[in-house]
Order: structure tokens, then sequence, then C-alpha cells
């Protein structure tokens, strides 16, 4: 717990000191950067963070009621007890599979994981509203540095507000306001303004009120110069303040108890069930599958190590703000963001290096000098594209005029028809033209569709000539009829010329007075 006497310097060194003492999120990335044999070998040895510390209680607890059953089973049963005791361990044996532990667990541990990662992004960061303060917020004097350094702690204010209502680590760090007035987050006039905001709800909101405040403050001095940038430093605090009540509803919206308690009755009420149902009978009784009487059930073992650490899985991340190895570490993060956000807007803000040429610059492809242990990286070809590599012959790379390609029906396409290209006309895949399919007539399935081709005629000439636009002359325009009011008389040929059948094809006739009557 934080002494009001503690001051700012105090607080961090006790910070640096507890990640040299590493209490500390699990972190083993630079262990299996590289693949190789064994890679997390290596992993299955550390303890802190491992599912051997997680698990070896429980893990125990069940090898020692295994270990009870079994001795009272060989040594202090009778007989008759003893059979009865066989039947009731193969009833349990043959029907234990019906829990369904593996799907039951499998969706919970999978819902478990993906929130809590979403958790942790939506962790309250800084970076970029200090980045909004330092370049909208203008003053190199006394009151613009105040501004920024006020703008950036009610940020800093509304974080901790938040992440002390949700996190067992940070509430015991600050446990009261009066520690976050101490350790310089809050003044006590602000304290008092705080406590005479009567509501019965969490107040971590106020201090962004106080930052739109002080923001048109700042904007009717003229120390943000437009609108537009003050907008951006509004929506800037808004996703801040989002990512705040974000963590609050995960905090008060929890999975759904009865998922949890179904996972957790599923796993022991199957293991309880093991206990008796996978105990080693005795081989001179002849049942199925006792032929060894091996004592430990070293199969059985690893089934509980697996299901059980599963379970102890989502245990652990269900809720990441306590004190577990693996639990996000907020008074780090605390840390952090307060010292980094201070420096950007206050130190940093118009300290910038001096304006010179770059080293490449008269080089018109600069190249980034390499050591020896990456000089072998520098020789290898850049990627160009999946395609890059593909040959093709000269044949298939010549052009073809649109003219010398016929449209495709049953009898040129080789290749296999859609099923609904053979029932419908114009529908899914079918080797008529979108615009020949709206003119056509309707055939029945049975019947042979024939070759249409485009008419070469001078009236229409391709098949854009239907979608010409209109002449520039308006009285022109209007002798001309509207596609949809023309006249009967004008036949379906004048646009698409069919072109007769095969010899061999006796359906001809059918088709030829279907078109007739059509018309």
């Amino acid at each position: 717990m934080l002494c009001p006497t503690h001051t700012n310097k105090e607080v961090l060194e006790a910070a640096g000191t507890q990640a040299q003492l590493g209490i500390m999120t699990v972190t083993y990335t630079a262990r299996v950067a590289n693949a190789r044999f064994g890679g997390f070998y290596k992993l299955l040895l550390l303890w802190r963070g491992s599912i051997y510390k997680l698990l070896y209680k429980e893990f125990l607890v069940f090898f020692v009621m295994y270990a009870g059953l079994s001795v009272t089973y060989r040594f202090f049963l009778t007989d008759h007890q003893r059979r009865c005791f066989e039947k009731v361990s193969l009833y349990c044996n043959n029907y234990a599979n019906l829990i369904p532990v593996s799907f039951v667990l499998g969706f919970y541990v999978t819902l478990v994981v993906n929130r809590w990662w979403n958790q942790y992004l939506c962790m309250p960061m800084p970076d970029r509203v200090m980045c909004a303060i330092s370049a909208t917020v203008h003053g190199s004097d006394e009151r613009g540095r105040m501004y920024r350094r006020t703008l950036m702690r009610y940020c800093s204010m509304s974080g901790l507000l938040i992440l002390r209502s949700v996190s067992t680590a940070a509430f015991k760090r600050f446990p009261t306001v009066d520690h976050v007035v101490e350790a310089g987050f809050m003044t006590r006039h602000e304290r008092k303004k705080f406590e005479n905001l009567h509501s019965s709800y969490n107040k971590y909101w106020v201090p962004c009120v106080w930052f739109c405040s002080l923001a048109a403050q700042a904007r009717s001095e003229g120390r943000i110069r437009d609108d537009h940038a003050y907008k951006m430093l509004i929506e800037e605090l808004n996703a801040f303040r989002g990512n705040c009540s974000m963590l609050f509803h995960y905090d008060w919206i929890s999975v759904p108890l009865v998922y949890t308690q179904v996972v957790t009755i599923a796993v022991y009420s199957y293991f309880l069930t093991c206990l008796i149902g996978r105990q080693f009978l005795e081989p001179s009784q002849g049942y199925s599958g006792h032929d060894l009487d091996l004592y430990v059930p070293v199969f059985t073992l690893l089934q509980f190590f697996f299901y059980a650490g599963w379970l102890k899985v989502a245990e652990q991340l269900i809720n990441p703000f306590g004190e577990d190895d693996d639990d996000f570490e907020t008074n780090f993060l605390i840390d952090r963001n307060f010292q980094v956000s201070m420096l950007a807007v206050d130190e940093m803000y118009g300290d910038v290096p001096h304006l010179v040429k770059d080293r490449y610059w008269n080089d018109s492809d600069p190249r980034p000098p390499y050591t020896a242990a990456t000089l072998f990286q520098k020789h290898q070809p850049s990627f160009q594209g999946s395609t890059f590599d593909m040959a093709l012959t000269k044949e298939d790379m010549l052009f073809k005029p649109l003219s010398d390609i016929e449209e495709m029906n049953e009898e040129t396409y080789t290749g296999p028809v859609p099923l609904f290209s053979r029932l419908f006309t114009g529908v899914g895949s079918s080797p008529i033209s979108s615009s020949a399919a709206l003119t056509a007539p309707l055939v029945a399935p049975e019947s042979q569709m024939t070759l249409l081709r485009r008419s070469t005629s001078s009236s229409f000439r391709s098949s854009d000539s239907l979608y010409q636009e209109g002449p520039e002359d308006p009285a022109q325009a209007e002798t001309l009829p509207h596609p949809e009011t023309r006249p009967p008389d004008v036949p379906v040929q004048s646009i698409f010329q069919a072109e007769s059948p095969p010899p061999c094809s006796e359906r001809g006739a059918p088709i030829a007075d279907t078109i007739a009557s059509a018309q």
C-alpha cells in the first residue's frame, strides 16, 4: 500500500524494484525467436507462470484420492464387496465418455482467451493523446506549458481511476483518492470538486470532462489555433475515454455464470467418475481391458493434466487484472504512461533536432549497410509477386481480335455445363450474353439451344450499339423509338441472327415455331 508521504520519485523507484525482482508478466519471446531442435523443451523447465505451478495441488489431490480407492479395493474389501465395486467400476468406465468434456471445455477456453486479448487492447494508452496535445496546444511560455501538462495529467488521472476500479494491484497501490492526490495525479482543489460531484456511479469520466473544458479555454485564448486541431484533440480524447469505458464494461459484464458452472461441473464430474472407472481390477476375473495390473494409471493422470490444466488456463485468463504471474502489470503501465506522456508534452515540446541533409541526400538508390551477421540477407532476391516467374508460350501471349471469338453454347463448350444453365436460359453461367437473354423467348428445357452470333448489319455492328448515346440534335432524338416501346413488328433477328441448326438435329422446327409464336 502506498503511504501518503511517498513521492513520485519513490513510486517510480518501487516500480523499478518490482521489475528487478521479476514481478511482471512472464515473457519468453526471445527464447523462441528461432525455430530449432528442442526449442520448446527449455520452456518446460520454467516454473513461474507454468502449468505445474497452477495445477500441482489439484494433481496431488486427484492422485491421492485414486491411490486411496485403489488401496481400499485391494486390501480392505471382502470378496463380495470387491465384486460389487468391480461392477460399479465397469459401469463408470463405460459411461464416463458420455460427458462432453472436450466440446464444452474447448469452446469455453476459446471464449476466455479472446476476451483476455480484447481486454488488453482496451488498456488506456496515452500515446495518441500526448502527440495530439504536443501538436495542437502551442506556447513556450509558462501558461502554455501549464496547459499541456494539465491536459495530459487529466488523461493520466482518468486512466488511473479506471485501473484502480478494475485491477487488484492498482487498487492496493491507490486504495483511496487521498493516495491519488499524494501521488501527484490530482490536486487538493480538484479532489474537492471531484468529491462534491454527488453520483452513485463510477466517476472515472470526470477528468475527461475537465479536459474538454480546458481545451475549449485554450482554443478561446488562441493556444489551439484552429477548429480542425481542436476537433482532432477531442477525438483522440474520446478514443482514450472509450478504452476506459470498455475496461469498465469488461469488469462489469463477465462470462455468463452458467457457462462457467457447466464447464467446471463437466470437468470435475468426469474425473470423479474416472476415480472409480479407471481403477485396475483383478486380472483373474477376466474383465475386458483389465489384463494388466499396473497400479499407477499413467494415461488417466495425463488426461487429468491436460483437461484440468486447460480449465486452469481459463481460470487464470478470465480476469487478467489480478495478481497472477501472467496478469496485466497495471502498476508498470501506470508508471510508464505517466512518465512518457509528461516527457512528450513538456520537455520535448519544441525541442527538435537541427534540420540537416541526410546521409543519402544525393543518392537515388539509398542502401543502408549490413553487419557481418546479416550480410547473407543482402543477396537474397526481393519478392516481386507470385506470378513473377510464370512463363507463357508465344502463341498464348498473342492477342486475338474479338470478332474471331464466338460465343460458347452447349454445342461448342467442351467443359462441364452448370446445372442451372441447362434448366433456365440466362441464369447463372449461361452461354448466352446478358442482352440476348433479356430479349430471347423462353425455350423449353429439353429443347436444343442454337448458336447465336452478333449480326454484322449496318444498323447493329456490335453489342455496344444497343447502348449508344442519343444524337446531339434534340429533334432527331424524339424520332427514335424507346427500347421498351419498340413496335411488335420489329423481328428479333434484327438484333440476333439465328444460325441454322445442324442437319442431324430434329428440333429446329419446334424452336422456329416457338420463336414465331412469341413474335
